[in-house]
Formats: structure tokens, C-alpha cells, sequence
């Protein structure tokens, strides 16, 4: 029997957003700016009788356990798994939780079979689990185009960012339902314009969310807390990809410290070194 193999799963922030009109096969093209933060979930994968996946909190079917029948089905060898996540991002939150668990479930499932499948081949299989999971399954700060499937790695400033998560959560599919209805998507998204941005470390002035106007619409009270932290000396602030959570960014992660305590149930983090 293998060892149990224990992988961090982080999640990210949206800087950036882009998105285009919706594709015929439901899916929606996009160009965003990820940012990988400190705030993360622990997972613990191991041999087990059964495949299971015990997440306290989560009731129903979890992205984790897709992970690993999808796996499963590139590698049938893989024995039986149980997984174990100790959550500490939000639920539903736009933080890329979920996704974060799956691309470690691969990953600690590739270890566990003996390492069959390089990274492209991993992101192959997270991407057919959700736009957010093959950037994850080598977690850093990237540049994400396609519908989530192409990743670039890029280098990003060490701000401090403070989250306001809200609740109950969202459903990324009733936010990209409104973002339907309300006409939302872009005719094409510039690609070669968040790259120059990235590389110019001139990020702050264009933050931006597409799917902010319809969170906010689902959600109206959101539109108070981000005036609270632009209040609050926030460099910037926005909805984090489908919401609920707000976010700002700070100069450093002292600075978001500073502001938390104007934040009910705030979490203050930063962005990795990575």
C-alpha cells in the first residue's frame, strides 16, 4: 500500500476577468489574471477500501471525487482512494475552492499510481471537470485563456489581499445565467493585451470583473461592501470571479491587517511567492 500523499490546495483571485459571448457548446471564452494566494485547504489522499471523499461541510456529490474517477478512467490501475479536506476556503465563494481540491486530488493521485501522467496530460483531465481546475494543477500565478485550458505562468506583485466572504454562497451557474440574460460577453477577448499588462506590472488601474454586474445583480447588497473597502485605503476591490466574496488588494499584507477589523468574518492573506 502506498503512503498517504498530502497536497495544498490554494485558491486564487481573479485580477482580471475577461469573457466572451457564450459558445455554442454552452461554454464561454475567457482571459483572466490569476492570482494565486496563501489561503488554501489541506487534502490527504490515501488507499482505501472505497473511493470517498470526506469533506466537512460539503454534503453531496464533490468535485474531488470527480477528480478521481476521471483519473481513474485514464489509469484504471488506481486503487481504491479516500480523500480527506480540511477546508478553509469558503464554499461557493468565487475562490476557486473546489477546483483547487480536484487539481490536488490529481495530483496526489498521479503520486499514488506512480506518476503515469505528466502535467499537460493532468490539465487535460482537470479541464474537462471545470474552466478553473487545469490552471490549478500547478498552482501559481498565471495568465488562463481558452475556456481555462491554456495556463501561463506569470509573476505578480506580493500585495496583501482581505477578503469579505458573503453567504450564503453563489452558484457559478446561475451567475453565468445572468450574465447571459443581461447581454454580458465580449465580441473577443484580447489575450495579447493581459499579457503586455503582466508584464508591465501595470495591473491596478484595469482590474476588472465581466461577472461582476451580475453577481451584483443577483446579489445587490455586494455593491456596499466594495465601497467600504475602496473606503478602507484598498489599492483596488472587486467581486472575485462569480462572487459572492469580495476582495481588495493592499500594498502589503500588514496594510490588509489594518483594514480587517472594518470586516466582519474578513480573512486576510496574500498573494504567494511563486
Amino acid at each position: 500500500m502506498s503512503p498517504a500523499v498530502e497536497e495544498l490546495a490554494f485558491a486564487k483571485l481573479n485580477l482580471i476577468l475577461h469573457i466572451g459571448r457564450r459558445r455554442d457548446d454552452g461554454l464561454h471564452p475567457l482571459s483572466s489574471v490569476f492570482a494565486s494566494i496563501e489561503l488554501h485547504d489541506d487534502v490527504r489522499v490515501e488507499e482505501g477500501e472505497v473511493d470517498a471523499v470526506d469533506c466537512a461541510g460539503i454534503d453531496g456529490p464533490n468535485l474531488a471525487g470527480a477528480a478521481v474517477a476521471a483519473f481513474r478512467e485514464r489509469v484504471p490501475e488506481l486503487p481504491p482512494l479516500r480523500v480527506l479536506i480540511g477546508k478553509r476556503i469558503p464554499v461557493a465563494a468565487g475562490l476557486g475552492g473546489g477546483s483547487a481540491d480536484a487539481a490536488a486530488v490529481l495530483r496526489a493521485a498521479n503520486r499514488i499510481a506512480g506518476g503515469p501522467l505528466d502535467a499537460a496530460a493532468l490539465r487535460e483531465l482537470g479541464a474537462g471537470l471545470g474552466s478553473d481546475v487545469p490552471s490549478q494543477i500547478d498552482p501559481r500565478h498565471a495568465l488562463v485563456s481558452g475556456v481555462g485550458e491554456v495556463v501561463e505562468p506569470v509573476e505578480l506583485p506580493e500585495f496583501g489581499a482581505l477578503l469579505v466572504p458573503q453567504h450564503p454562497g453563489l452558484s457559478t451557474a446561475d451567475v453565468y445565467a445572468e450574465f447571459d440574460r443581461i447581454g454580458g460577453g465580449r465580441r473577443a477577448v484580447d489575450l495579447a493585451a493581459l499579457r503586455s499588462l503582466t508584464r508591465e506590472m501595470t495591473l491596478l488601474p484595469v482590474l476588472g470583473n465581466d461577472l461582476q454586474p451580475a453577481a451584483l445583480a443577483l446579489r445587490p447588497e455586494l455593491s456596499a461592501v466594495l465601497a467600504s473597502l475602496r473606503g478602507a485605503g484598498a489599492l483596488g476591490a472587486l467581486v472575485s470571479g462569480s462572487g459572492p466574496t469580495c476582495f481588495a488588494l493592499f500594498e502589503n499584507r500588514a496594510a490588509a491587517e489594518a483594514a480587517a477589523a472594518r470586516f466582519d468574518g474578513a480573512l486576510v492573506t496574500s498573494l504567494r511567492r511563486c
